[in-house]
């Protein structure tokens, strides 16, 4: 089942990351705190999925009024290859279009073969024309990549 994940979800979403390889969490966005601040402002389209009563996959999926972005896109190792990933991205497409949002993106890790690939199987485009910078505001939030 693909439901709008709560932030009574994050406990079990936190243990569904902590259990994923090469999954990157930050210390103050992706704290109890953090998400919830994302999902204040972003109330309908974080999603996850539950399976034999447990939260098997999520997605963290906001817009700034214009553009969609999906982040933390995953589905437990021992759920996967089930259509679980494909039917929460479209569960948020279609949130994102219910508020008038007609692009959305993703942020992958080029080492994510996995994720890499699962996003050219749904057909979504890989751009190569543009690139991504970012400066880290808060020395504070400590990226832990799982191992």
């Amino acid at each position: 089942m693909v439901r709008t994940m709560t932030i009574n979800d994050y406990e079990n979403v936190e243990k569904l990351w902590k259990k994923i390889k090469g999954f990157v969490i930050r210390s103050i966005d992706d704290s109890k705190d953090g998400i919830e601040r994302f999902l204040k402002r972003n109330p309908t389209t974080c999603v996850v999925a539950e399976e034999e009563g447990r939260i098997v996959g999520s997605i963290l999926c906001g817009h700034d009024g214009r553009k969609g972005c999906m982040y933390h896109v995953c589905v437990d190792p021992d759920f996967r290859r089930k259509g679980i990933g494909k039917s929460m991205v479209l569960y948020a497409i279609d949130k994102l279009q219910e508020e008038k949002i007609n692009d959305v993106s993703i942020i992958a890790f080029t080492a994510n073969d996995i994720g890499n690939a699962f996003w050219k199987k749904l057909g979504w485009e890989l751009r190569c024309d543009i690139n991504s910078y970012e400066v880290e505001l808060n020395k504070e939030n400590v990226r832990t990549v799982n191992k």
